[in-house]
């Protein structure tokens, strides 16, 4: 991360999902460099893209992108924007903008691989505390648990930058919506890697990463 340079207002952001990533893709997603465009690939989406430079970073660390083009992060021919674009940056699945839009996105891909017959990709999507102030993210809890969308899986940051909240409310929200939930020091990779790997059969799943920043 630190060979990212540039003006990023949003520091904190990126730290307070480096430990997440990282063992996510060290440890639990089944995706490489080689099988990017592979349909039995694992989907991982970055709803959270606002402060983008831990993403970025572990991107170079498992060889997705090169580690030369982290220094011009935020230059204007550089394909690492302030959000990440799907159609720049090779492992990418979305690209990312307005809070609130990514976990719909992963309801909405794990519906299609469904359809598709796929069953062993898992899709993972990893958003802020603050997204679930917007009512989209609601309506895909609600959805996705009913659905039996066994092979979505949900990171929540929760970094109490969320305005409506309450001490626990994260997990109890996506439980009452038939969600398997764990909620885990966002630090402790170990604690996370137990999270990730938990069994949920037949419900999603929903791992809430408490951070201090």
């Amino acid at each position: 991360m630190g060979l990212l340079a540039g003006d990023e207002k949003h520091d904190t952001a990126a730290t307070s999902t480096l430990d997440v990533l990282w063992v996510l893709y060290d440890r639990v997603l089944r995706v490489d460099p080689a099988t990017i465009e592979a349909p039995g690939r694992d989907r991982f989406l970055l709803s959270k893209g606002h402060g983008p430079m831990a993403y970025y970073a572990v991107l170079a660390a498992k060889g997705f992108v090169p580690e030369e083009w982290l220094p011009g992060f935020g230059e204007y021919a550089s394909p690492l924007g302030h959000h990440p674009d799907r159609t720049l940056v090779p492992g990418v699945e979305i690209g990312s903008g307005s809070l609130g839009h990514g976990l719909p996105l992963a309801v909405g891909t794990a519906l299609g691989l469904r359809a598709q017959g796929l069953a062993d990709p898992a899709v993972w999507v990893l958003i802020g505390d603050g997204e679930l102030d917007e009512g989209s993210n609601h309506e895909a809890i609600a959805f996705a648990g009913p659905a039996a969308l066994d092979r979505l899986h949900t990171v929540v940051i929760d970094n109490a930058s969320a305005s409506r909240s309450r001490p626990g409310g994260i997990a109890a929200r996506f439980e009452a919506g038939g969600w398997s939930t764990v909620t885990v020091d966002g630090r402790d990779h170990a604690a996370l890697y137990a999270a990730f790997t938990a069994p949920h059969p037949g419900r999603p799943h929903a791992v809430v990463a408490r951070v201090d920043v």
